[in-house]
This record gives C-alpha cells, structure tokens and sequence, in this order.
C-alpha cells in the first residue's frame, strides 16, 4: 500500500487538543480534511505528520510551538487608546476584531486586558505558544 509523499492529495480526520485535554478543533461529523502536502496547507507539524501514513493508519503527534503556530511573540501584544477603537464595538475580554496593515492584509486582533483608558490588544494566532497534540487517521490517498 503507497504511503504518503510530498504532492499527494489526502484526505484526513483529525483532532487536535491542548496539553490539558482541551479540544481546540475536530474533523469529527464532517467530511475529512482535504490536504496537498507540501504545499503548505496547513501547519507544517501537521503536514510532517501525515507523510508515510498509509489509509487507515492511524496516529497521534503532539507538535512544538514552533511545529505548529509559532511562539507567542511580546511584540505583538499592543496598548491602545480606547478612544481609538469605534463605540459601536461592544469590548470584552476575548473579543475579537480585525483590522489590516499598511499594505491591506487583514490582521485578527483579540482584546487581552482594558480598563477605561486604555485596551490590551493581541495579534497572536490564539494557538502561538502552544503545543499542540493531533489524533490523525489517514482516510485516504487522493487520485
């Protein structure tokens, strides 16, 4: 049975949790994840992990920070001016916004700390910083 290669089409289930069991996301009750490897995809762990799976081989992997979103990097944890976030925004812990830089990528904003003055805003994936654990079943190989 062929086992996976860089430039194949797969198809995979999977479900990813944090070191503490939390599961951050799952391909469960859905069709299976449709993937290229080596075309960057999805996060490179992920894609590492598949290659030389055969289908229906199963398996888990628990990805490095820098393996899957990155570190959390300081730099991008911004104080703003509350004054500078439009009023009709309704702000909490946890809400998310998005805005785009310089050259109009969008940039996903979630707000970590705000007092009146002032609100903490962090450009972070959520997942930076975090190892990652993946349960994979290789569904199979795509024509």
């Amino acid at each position: 049975m062929k086992q996976v290669e860089t430039g194949d089409k797969v198809r995979v289930h999977y479900t990813g949790t944090l070191d503490d069991g939390t599961q951050f996301d799952s391909s469960a009750g859905r069709d299976p994840l449709e993937v290229e490897i080596g075309v960057g995809m999805v996060i490179p762990g992920f894609e590492q992990a598949i290659l030389g799976m055969k289908p229906g081989e199963t398996k888990s992997v628990t990805l490095a920070p820098e393996e899957a979103y990155g570190p959390h990097v300081p730099q991008l944890v911004q104080k703003v001016e509350r004054e500078r976030i439009p009023p009709e925004i309704d702000l909490e812990i946890g809400t998310a916004l998005s805005t785009a830089d310089q050259q109009g990528n969008p940039i996903n904003l979630v707000v970590v700390e705000l007092d009146e003055a002032t609100v903490t805003l962090d450009a972070n994936h959520p997942l930076a910083g975090r190892a990652l654990t993946f349960e994979l079943e290789l569904v199979e190989l795509v024509a």
